[in-house]
């Protein structure tokens, strides 16, 4: 008996974007899912199969790797991605690395990974140090680290596994529940709790693929792409603000401003490394900051470019020392 096979539209909007030919082989995929859906091999996610479309057999399609969610009665395709041309195949390569396409785009070693792994937390432990000794509102308003189990699901949930400045990052706080509605980065912006990391990205996905239905009528030079399958929202503009933010983009590494006002999107050329590391230069040594001007207001942190003319009058003493 076969099982039910869902594409969800977020899998459809990414098929688009990766070649005419793509969205054809995942209908043929999801047949012979439907038919044999343990054809995967495991991947290092719970409960993900991973399977290898070959681009030869379609016209106007890179070779595949497709990640799928296995259940007993369906199966859900939760990940597409084109595999790069130097990469092996899932056939002859270790499962994990069919299952991290992202990160084959930007590879690591152990020794490089274990380097962001200290250049992170060493980051995270000097803009802590500082809030525990100047501003103890804005620590307090900090989550505790995320397990590895909650990481996990969010891998799952996305579909594809995070760098590991993220998972770094995440297990040293699980997000930033602001003060006042103010975050303690840059600009007064929040890290995002990790339990609305997913829903954010699919609802981005979604307005995304609205979005691909107008591009299709529009003149190449007017098409919009606010949203891409590979980014992970990190950054918001306020604790509760989703207007706008910062996502890192898992193939390059770097980090990208989105708004929901559909400004285009901007490449920041930073890193998460150097973005944790810029704010904590600038508490450490406000005099010498660029980028944003650190202050306090009632023993919380509260960065000069968000405030209002307005508000707070007399009351935020900006650091000079």
């Amino acid at each position: 008996m076969n099982v039910s096979v869902e594409v969800p539209p977020h899998i459809h909007d990414t098929a688009t974007h990766l070649g005419a030919g793509v969205p054809y082989a995942l209908r043929v995929l999801a047949g012979q899912l439907a038919e044999t859906p343990d054809m995967g091999h495991p991947s290092s996610l719970p409960g993900i199969l991973t399977v290898t479309v070959e681009g030869d057999l379609f016209e106007d399609c890179p070779a595949l790797s497709v990640g799928y969610l296995r259940e007993p009665d369906r199966v859900q395709i939760r990940s597409v991605d084109p595999i790069p041309p130097s990469a092996p195949t899932a056939s002859t390569a270790p499962t994990q690395d069919a299952d991290q396409p992202q990160e084959r785009a930007r590879p690591t070693s152990p020794a490089d990974d274990a380097l962001v792994v200290r250049q992170i937390a060493d980051a995270w432990h000097r803009i802590t140090r500082w809030l525990q000794h100047n501003a103890p509102r804005s620590l307090e308003a900090l989550r505790a680290g995320a397990s590895p189990a909650a990481v996990a699901t969010l891998e799952a949930d996305l579909g594809f596994r995070l760098p590991v400045e993220l998972r770094t990052l995440w297990a040293l706080t699980a997000g930033d529940g602001g003060v006042n509605g103010a975050g303690c980065l840059p600009g007064n912006q929040a890290l995002m709790p990790l339990a609305e990391v997913a829903d954010f990205h699919r609802s981005r996905l979604d307005a995304q693929a609205e979005e691909d239905i107008l591009n299709a009528q529009r003149p190449a030079e007017d098409r919009f792409v606010g949203w891409r399958s590979a980014w992970v929202p990190v950054v918001s503009h306020g604790a509760t603000d989703r207007t706008s933010g910062l996502y890192l983009d898992t193939a390059t590494g770097y980090l990208g401003r989105w708004s929901r006002y559909r400004e285009g999107p901007d490449e920041e050329l930073d890193t998460l490394v150097t973005y944790l590391e810029d704010a904590a230069d600038m508490l450490e040594a406000p005099a010498l900051a660029v980028r944003d001007t650190p202050g306090l207001i009632d023993g919380a942190l509260v960065w000069g470019s968000g405030l209002g003319p307005e508000r707070h009058e007399g009351r935020w003493c900006p650091l000079t020392g």
